[in-house]
């Protein structure tokens, strides 16, 4: 009964806004034969043709597996939409960027704040302090529209998932809204120096940013994604069709055609695209020209159009702003008191959920604010739109200043969830490389200006630890007992980089990243005359291609590893690199991996702990026994086969057929797979006879 009533409401404002002056909830736009602002139902119903499969891909409903193109569709109607206020209203002589920016925060800001205020309520009460610190850094990139680069930058190695995220789907708002900072300051300049070349220029604009687009998704798929410069042309695309550069066909067959050529083009993305499609780039020309077709035929009689146009179409076009904001913080904040992903029944209600309150928002949020019969005048909606932006940059601030506040959990949860911040300067620049630009450089490496291991101020190093970011957890142990044992060594750790020189990594892994990292390591061996090396890495993760499913706090043991054998390259690597090391007289010590945990330990026993439950959450023995077979075997038939030594930390972690995620009341792990610093230096014992019995040999092979 409430979905009818709107839908009764929505239909009547449609005609009774047929033709408009202000954009509202049925935005004006260029009506192709009379060239005036008028309104268009099938608009609106290609609106809910983008944000039906955007919430029930979010929803992870079977079939939508390209459901994010959605978004796409948006792009080029809001820059259809925009083009057409513009240029109608530079044509007038009428045209004022306040007006335009006014109108722009009456659409934008009612409903964006309302979601703003609840994640902030929700987020408070149900995330654990990295968590809402990663919110509250969210939370002012998007009062200040900024999300996108903000999102972007958080895309490393150590970030959250953005399954985490309850913000992350407002990176296309702040998209949007730094193109409209542009735009009417373009079209303006455009149409008083050179109005004739008006579609010249935009067209040589959309070029330019589809090419970068085209490129930087091969190279760096995440700037692709998020940033402006290479979504823009999508926007611009919409924006053309505002001009009319090729005139509309008039026989009704051809329109109706293209309009349901249009709506097939977006149906086989839908349903065609998944996660493994390398997007946007070239891929997304398909939606954004299924929804340019359908804008451009402007049909009013054909199959497509009349589905576009029917009640339900045009209604959930209507809240469909609401419903884009309000769909993913519900789905994230569901998963994070569920404690795992949705089941199909429980995203098929959060979907109906969301579409309840998406109109409820659209009705007593929006259109409040909206059309010139507001009681909201115009310095009092700038100024509310000031406040709120100061005060949600200000909650944000303290949030992430005071690291997720967690004074708010209870004293025995916020001393277990400190394990989270436990890790040594072997985890972290400059000793650590998280990225290309941090740590040491290759000329570093070379140089030997490494962190060092165990006693210092020895120019002639015993020992070299190298690995990824599980020898940089791994180091602790390694430095306590060279400091025991009164020797220095080296520490070379690279995220996402086993020490192995020129691996093939996975196509749109870091093999040349890695691979030059790696080989400067290996030159530093090889120039000092190394005579011990540790070899550590998330083994596992490389020999399968692959980490746990869900891993973090939705991990479900249930839920098959990952066990498919891709070691080809990694195990041909390692026995080239232990040849080569053997030959020169350098000794291996292989390093098994600690086993995999799947959840963020100490989110996930404070989180128990809360709720009272056990904090007995590691998997199954059967599960990483199974995870953890591969890579032992490699490892142990290297080691066999070249005489090196193998240090297996697993045991202390797993004993009699059980895994501990606790010690002492403390959690063993920081997150699913990196030990704490402290477990760390408890294992220092599994490391030391290795110095200890070498050490009169490690201090005496110089050159």
């Amino acid at each position: 009964m409430l979905a009818t009533s709107f839908i009764a409401l929505a239909i009547r404002r449609i005609r009774l806004n047929l033709v408009l002056r202000r954009p509202s909830a049925q935005a004006p736009v260029h009506g192709h034969r009379s060239g005036g602002l008028t309104y268009r139902a099938d608009i609106d119903g290609l609106r809910a043709l983008a944000i039906i499969p955007v919430v029930l891909y979010h929803a992870g409903i079977p079939g939508f597996g390209g459901g994010f193109v959605g978004v796409d569709v948006f792009f080029v109607i809001s820059g259809f939409l925009m083009a057409s206020l513009i240029s109608a209203e530079i044509a007038c002589g009428d045209f004022s960027l306040v007006r335009f920016y006014e109108r722009r925060v009456r659409r934008i800001f009612p409903a964006l704040s309302a979601i703003l205020a609840a994640s902030s309520v929700a987020a408070w009460f149900l995330l654990m302090p990295a968590e809402l610190e990663f919110f509250a850094r969210s939370l002012k990139a998007t009062a200040l529209f900024t999300s996108n680069i903000k999102f972007e930058e958080e895309s490393g190695y150590f970030d959250i998932g953005a399954q985490m995220k309850p913000l992350v789907h407002t990176w296309s708002l702040a998209v949007e809204e730094q193109f409209y900072i542009l735009f009417p300051l373009l079209l303006a300049t455009i149409s008083r120096f050179a109005q004739r070349l008006t579609v010249p220029i935009l067209i040589g604009l959309l070029t330019a940013s589809f090419a970068a687009s085209a490129w930087v998704v091969f190279h760096s798929p995440v700037e692709a994604f998020y940033l402006l410069q290479f979504r823009a042309w999508e926007l611009l695309f919409g924006a053309l069709l505002a001009f009319n550069a090729i005139p509309v066909p008039q026989r009704p067959i051809i329109r109706a055609s293209l309009a349901a050529g249009g709506i097939l083009l977006i149906a086989v993305t839908v349903f065609g695209f998944s996660e493994r499609t390398l997007f946007p780039g070239p891929a997304a020309l398909l939606p954004c020209l299924g929804a340019a077709l359908v804008i451009y035929a402007h049909d009013e009689q054909g199959p497509a159009s009349r589905c576009l146009r029917s009640r339900p179409m045009v209604f959930v076009g209507l809240i469909s702003y609401s419903l884009y904001l309000w769909h993913w913080p519900i789905i994230v904040f569901s998963r994070v008191m569920a404690g795992r992903e949705l089941s199909l029944f429980h995203g098929g209600l959060i979907a109906l959920v969301s579409l309840i309150i998406a109109a409820v928002s659209w009705r007593f949020v929006e259109q409040p604010f909206r059309g010139s019969g507001s009681l909201v005048r115009r310095r009092p909606l700038f100024a509310g739109a000031v406040v709120m932006m100061i005060a949600v940059v200000g909650l944000g601030n303290y949030v992430a200043h005071h690291g997720g506040v967690p004074s708010r959990l209870p004293a025995d949860v916020q001393k277990v969830y400190a394990a989270t911040y436990d890790e040594s300067r072997f985890s972290v620049p400059p000793c650590f490389a998280d990225s290309d630009t941090t740590g040491p450089t290759r000329a570093d490496i070379h140089a030997g200006k490494l962190c060092p291991l165990g006693v210092e101020g020895s120019n002639n190093p015993a020992f070299l630890v190298w690995g990824d970011s599980h020898s940089g957890a791994m180091a602790p142990a390694i430095d306590a007992a060279a400091m025991q044992t009164g020797i220095a060594g080296l520490f070379a750790g690279h995220s996402s980089c086993p020490p192995l020189p020129d691996v093939q990594l996975t196509p749109r892994g870091d093999t040349k990243r890695c691979g030059d990292f790696n080989r400067a390591v290996r030159d530093l061996i090889t120039s000092r005359h190394i005579p011990l090396v540790f070899l550590v890495a998330y083994w596992p993760k490389y020999v399968h291609d692959a980490e746990l499913p869900n891993e973090g706090v939705y991990f479900d043991p249930a839920v098959p590893a990952a066990l498919e054998d891709r070691s080809a390259s990694v195990a041909e690597t390692l026995d080239d690199l232990m040849a080569d090391l053997t030959r020169q007289g350098t000794k291996v010590v292989l390093v098994m991996d600690v086993p995999e945990m799947g959840h963020y330990m100490p989110e996930a026993i404070s989180k128990a702990m809360m709720a009272g439950a056990s904090t007995d959450v590691a998997p199954p023995w059967d599960y990483v026994e199974k995870r953890q077979a591969l890579s032992r075997a490699i490892l142990t038939s290297l080691a066999a086969k070249y005489h090196a030594a193998i240090v297996d930390p697993l045991p202390t972690i797993c004993s009699n057929g059980h895994c501990n995620a606790v010690r002492d009341g403390l959690p063993i792990y920081k997150d699913a797979d990196h030990i704490t610093a402290a477990t760390a230096r408890g294992l220092s014992y599994l490391y030391s006879p290795f110095l200890t019995r070498d050490r009169s040999s490690l201090a005496t092979a110089r050159p």
